[in-house]
Formats: C-alpha cells, structure tokens, sequence
C-alpha cells in the first residue's frame, strides 16, 4: 500500500484528494492547519495530523509520527497548502506580499526539505507540487500569487534536476479554475489587505467581490486533480508537469507561441 502525505486538507482540493485516494486503497496521511479540522479528518478515517506549513516544528513533529505508522517511509508528498492574495501590486505592501510566500513558497519548501531525507535514505519518492496556471502566465492584480507560483516552478525546475540519478521525481500541477473555498477565501484577503476605496483599481475589485462562481469559464470540480494525482503516482515515468482544465491548455499553449506583446493583449481582458 503506497502512503501519501498530503498538506491543505481542510477543504477543496486536498480534502477531495485525500478521500480519492483512501477510496483507491491508497494509505492517505491528511494534514490540516487547524487543530479543528484535523479533529473532524480523524473522525472521517483518516490517519491525519496538524502541519502549519509556516511552522518547521509541525512539520517536523507530523512526519515524526508518520515514519513511526509506516516504519520509516513514505511514498509520496503531495505540496498542496497554499492560498491566493489578489490585489494589484501598488496596493499589496511588502509584508502581505511577504506572508503570500511565507506559505506559498517557504512552507512548501520546508516540507520538502524535511521530506528529502527521508526519501533519499529509503531510495525513492515523488513530490507533487501545487503550482497554477499562473505559474505560467500572469494576471493583473494577482501579482503576489503570480510571483509565489513562478517560485514554486523554479524551484520544483531546478531540484528536478538536482535529483537527476535518483530515484526521486518532482513534478508540479498547473490546475486552473478548480471548484473550491480559494476564490471565497481570496475575496476576503482582498478585503483584509487591501485599501480598496482608495485605489485606482477600485471599481475592478468591486466587479471581482461580486462576482459568482458560475462566472468562471472552464472550471472543474476538485475530484478531477485527485485523478490527476493517483496517475502521478502509478506511472512508471513521471512528466516534469500537468496541465489541468482547458484554461491551463489554453493559455500554456499561447505563453509558448505567441510574443509578449501578443499575449499581454489576450491577458488583460481576464
């Protein structure tokens, strides 16, 4: 039975990820921020534990108790917690743009800092990281995000590379418009962090607050990355990344043919 730590599993993406994959027979370690949600994992079977990925010693104290319920290994990590502050770049000061990476970048990087051990003593392992379709391309007034997904690609790029002659891959998922809490929690990053109002983006933020899920083109249900996630695991050769929904398609095709300039026209009307 291959294990499979995953992070962010209070809701959306990894909470549909983790019953997938324990549906699949698959042995599934759910990790959550909140003491709460950890509690109501454990009371829907899972083997599940806190993990903030902003604080090393929960990290560390999770794969602790981990490594001791599978003897000292485990399989797979998928690198699933984050969160997206939008805002445009003039409006975001240094220490919201500083917190956006804090989870986005170091605390992904932190786990797997702490998983590689474990992974190169056993002999194997993959490392699944949760980038974006903005890892790819940018999007105005959602630079903070932009930039901490471009660092996960770079990162998830060069220490593919670095782990070339192990048997340890690293790969990361471009998901697009995916069902979940992330716009709602997104929307109120806005409104916590930003000083709407007084900006010159002021009525672009006011359509964005109002606007329903249903106006979402392209948007998936979280289930379909779960699937993306199990063929990551139990394929012989693993791809340096995965598109996910057609928005990803799209727009990752035009980033590779189109010139700057180009492209800029068809990302600004989004």
């Amino acid at each position: 039975m291959k294990s499979i730590l995953i992070t962010g599993c209070s809701s959306g993406i990894g909470e549909a990820t983790a019953y997938y994959l324990q549906s699949k027979g698959y042995r599934v370690f759910a990790t959550a921020r909140k003491e709460a949600d950890v509690e109501r994992l454990k009371n829907n079977g899972f083997e599940a534990f806190r993990i903030d990925v902003r604080e090393s010693q929960s990290i560390s104290e999770a794969l602790e108790n981990i490594l001791i319920l599978t003897g000292g290994t485990l399989d797979i990590v998928f690198n699933n917690a984050g969160f997206g502050q939008p805002g445009a770049l003039e409006d975001i000061k240094t220490d919201i743009l500083r917190e956006q990476f804090e989870t986005n970048v170091f605390g992904l990087y932190e786990v797997m800092m702490q998983v590689l051990p474990i992974m190169k003593k056993q002999g194997y392992g993959r490392i699944i990281n949760h980038s974006s379709i903005l890892g790819l391309v940018s999007l105005r007034l959602r630079g903070a995000y932009n930039a901490s997904k471009y660092a996960i690609e770079g990162i998830s790029d060069t220490l593919r590379l670095e782990l070339i002659g192990t048997s340890i891959d690293v790969t990361v998922l471009n998901t697009g418009p995916i069902t979940s809490n992330f716009r709602e929690n997104a929307k109120q990053k806005t409104i916590e962090n930003i000083d709407i109002e007084n900006s010159r983006f002021r009525e672009v933020y006011h359509k964005s607050l109002n606007a329903k899920k249903s106006d979402v083109p392209f948007n998936l249900p979280p289930i379909e990355v779960a699937k993306i996630v199990e063929k990551i695991i139990e394929v012989k050769v693993v791809k340096p990344r995965y598109y996910i929904t057609k928005a990803t398609y799209i727009l990752g095709f035009a980033k590779r043919i189109l010139s700057t300039k180009l492209l800029d026209k068809i990302l600004i009307k989004i």
